[in-house]
C-alpha cells in the first residue's frame, strides 16, 4: 500500500457520502479512519460528525469533493442518455431484423408508450428553449 494516502477519504452513498479523516501518524502504524461529518450532495448540506467543529481546511476539502462530485455525476447523467440514444437504434435495429413477432408483442406497447412520452416532452422543452431565445 501507498505511504502517500490522502489526508481525507469519502465514502460514496446513494446522495452524498461519509467523510472521514485519514490517519497513519499512531504508534501502532495502522491506518486509522476518524468520520468527521456527512454530506448530502442533493442538498449541500455538511452536517459535522459526533458533535466536531469542522476546520476551514476541512470545509474546503469537503466542499471541492462536492463540486467535483456533481460535475461527475452531471457527466455520467449526459453519459446515460447518449447510451439510450444507442439503445434506442440498437432496438430499431432488432426490431427490424431480428425480432420474433412474439417478441415484438412483449413489448411494443410499452415502446410506444415510452417513446410517445419522451417524445411530448423533448417536444416540450424544445418549444420552451424556443420561445426563451425570442425575448
Amino acid at each position: 500500500m501507498s505511504v502517500d494516502l490522502p489526508e481525507y477519504y469519502f465514502r460514496v452513498r446513494e446522495n452524498g457520502a461519509f467523510v472521514f479523516r485519514v490517519d497513519t501518524e499512531n504508534r501502532q502504524r495502522r491506518i486509522e479512519m476518524d468520520q468527521i461529518a456527512v454530506i448530502n450532495i442533493k442538498n449541500g448540506e455538511i452536517k459535522p460528525h459526533g458533535g466536531r467543529e469542522l476546520s476551514s481546511g476541512d470545509m474546503k476539502v469537503i466542499e471541492d469533493w462536492m463540486a467535483d462530485r456533481l460535475a461527475l455525476l452531471a457527466q455520467r447523467d449526459i453519459d446515460d442518455i447518449h447510451r439510450a440514444v444507442d439503445y434506442l437504434n440498437l432496438t430499431a435495429h432488432w426490431a427490424q431484423t431480428r425480432a420474433t413477432d412474439d417478441q415484438l408483442e412483449n413489448v411494443t406497447d410499452a415502446l410506444l408508450l415510452a417513446m410517445h412520452d419522451l417524445r411530448t416532452v423533448l417536444v416540450r422543452k424544445k418549444a420552451d428553449r424556443l420561445l426563451k431565445g425570442q425575448d
